[in-house]
């Protein structure tokens, strides 16, 4: 489906068009078409096709906008949804956003320190909660001396290539990656 809409986007025509199924060119089409704001209260849909699309169309805003969406939003999307999709599109949305350090969510934090080892989660999911959590923890020296240790207890015959050498380019440096 090449989305074409000739008219102003309102709640009901996005929820219609990220209802369907969507290809890269529609992705890039809605997100130079659709205000960030309608596109953010989509995020919530209870259709899971729904805000997975919003989502994916967000990640292809630029940078300057995703900025303003909610961080809390996005972290409460990351923490309660079995999606794992909408999961990694939510998380990379949080990794391109300037968090204020005294903004910093503990219960976000634990989430990455736990799910950037879990085995079931996908590669993209644990790398980006390992790149959050690095960047949560790096102000702290206690958090990073706790962050180093939990990568110390990673095996990393366990994980694909890309998360190994992630795993690694973190255990031997204490500079932020991001």
């Amino acid at each position: 489906m090449y989305v074409f809409y000739d008219g102003m986007w309102d709640y009901d025509s996005v929820l219609d068009v990220l209802g369907s199924s969507l290809g890269g060119a529609d992705v890039r089409v809605l997100a130079k078409e659709v205000p960030c704001a309608l596109l953010a209260s989509c995020l919530l849909d209870e259709n899971n096709r729904v805000a997975r699309n919003a989502a994916w169309v967000l990640s292809h805003k630029p940078v300057s906008q995703i900025r303003t969406l909610s961080y809390d939003m996005l972290v409460g999307i990351i923490i309660s949804t079995p999606d794992t999709s909408l999961r990694r599109l939510a998380l990379n949305l949080v990794e391109k956003q300037d968090v204020p350090r005294e903004s910093m969510r503990t219960d976000f934090l634990d989430f990455c320190l736990l799910h950037m080892h879990m085995p079931d989660e996908p590669p993209g999911v644990q790398s980006l909660c390992m790149k959050l959590a690095f960047r949560m923890c790096s102000p702290y020296p206690e958090l990073m001396h706790e962050f180093h240790e939990t990568l110390g207890l990673m095996p990393t015959e366990h994980y694909k290539t890309s998360v190994k050498h992630l795993i690694n380019k973190m255990k031997n440096n204490n500079k932020p990656l991001l």
